[in-house]
């Protein structure tokens, strides 16, 4: 019998998540200690953070670079990897078209090289481990749910969670390889064989919300502006609370 696990947290009870403000207001420098590419075109940073005190699933953080001439970039980059990955942090990214920052990465980023992070940042899209979690992502808005789906996996907890990830092709789907029961892919232009390609639709959605847990879900949307509005709006339409959608949108 697997016993049921809730996730130890120095936050907030949910709803009323927080972070250490120092925390979140301090830079540390985080070395790059190896890159997994997931797809041709996003890729996985692991960095060593020694400072790093730990976030909650669905959390980002602020990333600096600065150039030898002194100018300096920062982005915001959703946290891929779950909270209990002691003193390293994984952040994986697409690489943007013209991006100067994605760029560097892709093209000029090795093993040894040190940027800069400050965070966790964010309360709002954080998923302590502490109630059903319904998933929806798009593309690289995968990236926050994985550290959901990992931190559910590795603490053992017996909550629901449920994934649907989507995607243009199967070669076009981050994480492919670690997607197990709890994950329903969606691809939206090719499809493997046997399987139609379309956009997320109710159809996708009903057998999770028809019935839904005792205590309902806790749906996260992550993807771009067009996904999250469709996404959101299915949810909605199906009777899902829309005080308990929580979305995190791009582009």
């Amino acid at each position: 019998m697997t016993e049921a696990v809730t996730a130890p947290t120095r936050f907030a009870v949910p709803g009323r998540l927080a972070v250490s403000n120092r925390a979140a207001a301090t830079w540390q420098p985080a070395r790059l200690v190896g890159i997994r590419r997931e797809t041709s075109r996003a890729s996985t940073f692991r960095f060593a953070v020694p400072g790093w005190t730990g976030h909650l699933p669905g959390q980002h953080l602020m990333l600096r670079l600065t150039a030898a001439d002194g100018y300096v970039a920062q982005r915001h980059y959703s946290i891929a990897s779950p909270p209990h990955d002691t003193g390293h942090i994984e952040l994986t990214l697409d690489h943007a078209e013209g991006g100067e920052v994605s760029g560097w990465f892709h093209q000029v980023a090795r093993p040894g090289d040190t940027v800069e992070v400050r965070g966790p940042l964010s309360g709002f899209f954080a998923w302590p481990g502490d109630r059903p979690a319904l998933l929806l992502g798009a593309g690289s808005g995968v990236v926050p749910l994985m550290s959901m789906v990992r931190h559910h996996r590795l603490r053992r907890l017996t909550v629901p969670l449920c994934l649907l990830v989507s995607a243009r092709a199967p070669e076009e789907l981050i994480y492919a390889d670690e997607y197990e029961d709890e994950t329903t892919p969606v691809f939206t232009r090719t499809a493997p064989p046997g399987a139609r390609p379309g956009r997320l639709s109710a159809a996708h959605l009903e057998p999770y919300l028809a019935r839904p847990p005792a205590a309902g879900w806790e749906a996260y949307v992550c993807g771009s502006n067009g996904f999250a509005e469709h996404a959101s709006q299915l949810l909605a339409e199906l009777g899902q609370p829309v005080e308990r959608i929580r979305i995190e949108r791009f582009g």
